[in-house]
């Protein structure tokens, strides 16, 4: 491990901050492990449970790690990791509590098995370097359990409260975590683990922690990375991206933690935040593999449905959902994924009746939010107006009118999108009852003209609704916001002539659009949208000295509104691409 030690290095080398979870320690019963349940056997126990799970066989899963809970490292963390799992997928208070409850006796667990030191090390450590060597195997893996349970608990912070305080509070567990992260590498590069048979399962965990925050923060625009940087965070997509597929090659019980974050990160986060693809091709690859070992875990049916969404294979996509919500009935929140999904593919079709079915199931299923789905089904009725019922267009009215009393605060903030289509309702009664192509802004906004791209028959019917819409402004009798619904339709129309490769007519439809801003009465997001759209197809033109300074405008030079922090996702991946692509042929 000598020769990967630089490449190992992020930050200062500080260890993890444990004050906030002492008091875990105390509060919670840790009952002595059985006998007969070695450590080996525990770690054998945790890989069976990840393959019944897979498997669809969640009960089994947990009930495999529920009775040694409170005693053994690995079906504690196995464990807390079912419970979270459920109350990321339900977003139900009680689960939440649980899983709370359930990661304290986790710390309190791994604390029993982490190496302790005494007052003359911890001292020392402040002076001279630790030795490594020291660590059993045990202490090293409930070092890295303890990182685990602490990524964990941070994340529920966010849907545990609302106040500032504890948005804080989950910063500095975050850093915690991240300390404790670059505790284990340390163990991983100075310990000698030669002949150990554990080195994968640890090895393998630490790639994905280090890993995963490399990617994370490497997302963030630049303002907050530079703060990140300050307190001692630092980002490196390529590492990340290294790291997290040689832990997939490599095995071991964190195997399929580093394979959802890549497909997670590449099918999912990329595509939705930022203007290139992510790497396809090692998704094929992972759900190759695992589709054998699985043939009908509901995880790789998704994630198989996603990849085929991402290249327009529209058949087969619907067919990958639709099997991967009729795979198992035992978490029907997997169900609520895929309907979400079957909904936009349905929109990328114009089919409306057959996406309204799926949006009915969302907003009668799912608790997620309920905002968000009240809207989407309202836009879809809306849509079909021409052949709607008296009835049908009050339930549309009734959607709209009812929506904005379901606004939730996750972390004392409310979503931007439910923001978003909070507005978009009091338009729609401010303009009697009238909006201007709301499904297709939601696509474009969920960054889904992409796919539009790889296969003309679906951007060419969008495109013909953008020209219907587009003739049929002069009959809007609410003339207040005629810029904003104008500059709207010229933005999807330049966004949709990009993907059709018609970029001159593009061109020109996002000039114009940018050129009524100061016309423009609510609709502010839509000017540098349109620059940013703009500058993608400068450099798509190898125009790149206009397209980096186009996105340096709708950087520094608009604020304040809607959707501005997803803009500003895109932009700084696109800026860190141009830029990295400028310096690369530079140098050549």
């Amino acid at each position: 491990m000598e020769a990967e030690g630089d490449r190992f290095t992020m930050a200062a080398d500080d260890t993890s901050i444990d004050a906030d979870f002492d008091e875990f320690q105390d509060a919670c019963d840790v009952s002595p492990v059985p006998e007969g349940m070695t450590f080996e056997k525990s770690m054998e126990e945790a890989q069976l449970a990840i393959n019944y799970f897979f498997n669809n066989q969640f009960e089994e899963a947990i009930e495999l790690m529920r009775p040694f809970a409170n005693s053994s490292l690995y079906h504690s963390i196995g464990y807390s990791v079912f419970v979270y799992l459920e109350a990321l997928l339900t977003f139900e208070h009680q689960a939440v509590v649980r899983a709370v409850e359930q990661l304290k006796k986790c710390i309190a667990v791994c604390n029993r098995f982490r190496r302790k030191n005494t007052i003359t090390e911890s001292f020392g450590k402040m002076v001279k370097k630790v030795n490594y060597e020291q660590y059993t195997d045990v202490e090293a893996h409930a070092e890295l359990c303890y990182a685990e349970c602490l990524l964990l608990r941070s994340m529920l912070s966010f849907m545990e409260d609302e106040t500032l305080s504890s948005l804080i509070k989950a910063g500095f567990k975050i850093r915690s975590c991240y300390g404790s992260y670059k505790e284990c590498q340390n163990i991983l590069i100075n310990r000698d683990w030669q002949n150990c048979a554990t080195k994968p399962h640890f090895e393998g965990g630490v790639r994905m922690g280090i890993g995963a925050f490399n990617l994370m923060i490497s997302l963030l625009p630049s303002r907050i990375i530079k703060l990140l940087e300050f307190i001692g965070f630092s980002g490196n997509k390529e590492l990340g991206l290294q790291d997290l597929e040689k832990g997939y090659r490599m095995g071991g019980l964190r195997k399929i933690l580093c394979v959802m974050t890549l497909l997670g990160y590449n099918s999912i986060v990329l595509q939705v935040l930022s203007h290139g693809e992510g790497d396809l091709a090692i998704c094929e690859d992972i759900l190759d593999n695992f589709l054998k070992m699985h043939p009908d875990g509901v995880w790789f049916l998704f994630f198989k449905g996603r990849l085929e969404f991402m290249k327009a294979n529209i058949d087969e996509c619907i067919g990958w959902y639709t099997r991967a919500w009729k795979s198992q009935e035992k978490w029907p929140q997997f169900h609520h994924m895929c309907f979400w999904e079957l909904t936009w593919v349905h929109c990328m079709r114009t089919q409306w009746k057959e996406a309204l079915v799926y949006a009915t199931h969302l907003l009668e299923g799912s608790r997620w939010s309920r905002t968000i789905y009240s809207y989407q089904k309202a836009v879809l009725l809306y849509m079909m107006r021409g052949e709607l019922s008296v009835s049908d267009r009050m339930v549309t009215d009734n959607l709209m009118k009812e929506l904005p009393n379901y606004k939730q605060r996750i972390a004392g903030k409310s979503l931007p999108m439910e923001k978003f289509v909070i507005k978009k309702s009091e338009r729609y009664f401010s303009q009697n009852q009238t909006l201007v192509l709301p499904v297709l802004e939601l696509m474009y906004l969920w960054n889904l003209f992409k796919v539009l791209g790889k296969q003309f028959t679906l951007a060419e019917n969008v495109f013909k609704l953008i020209e219907k819409a587009e003739s049929e402004l002069t009959n809007f009798k609410v003339r207040k916001y005629h810029a904003d619904n104008t500059a709207l339709v010229l933005l999807l129309k330049g966004a949709c002539l990009r993907q059709m490769n018609s970029p001159l007519q593009a061109l020109e439809c996002l000039e114009n659009a940018i050129s009524m801003l100061k016309d423009i009465q609510e609709d502010h997001y839509i000017v540098p949208y349109a620059i940013v759209e703009l500058a993608l197809i400068e450099w798509e033109q190898n125009n790149r000295e206009k397209a980096i300074a186009a996105l340096e405008d709708a950087k520094k030079n608009y604020t304040g509104y809607s959707l501005e922090s997803r803009l500003h996702f895109r932009i700084h991946t696109a800026l860190t691409a141009f830029k990295s692509y400028e310096a690369e042929h530079t140098k050549l």
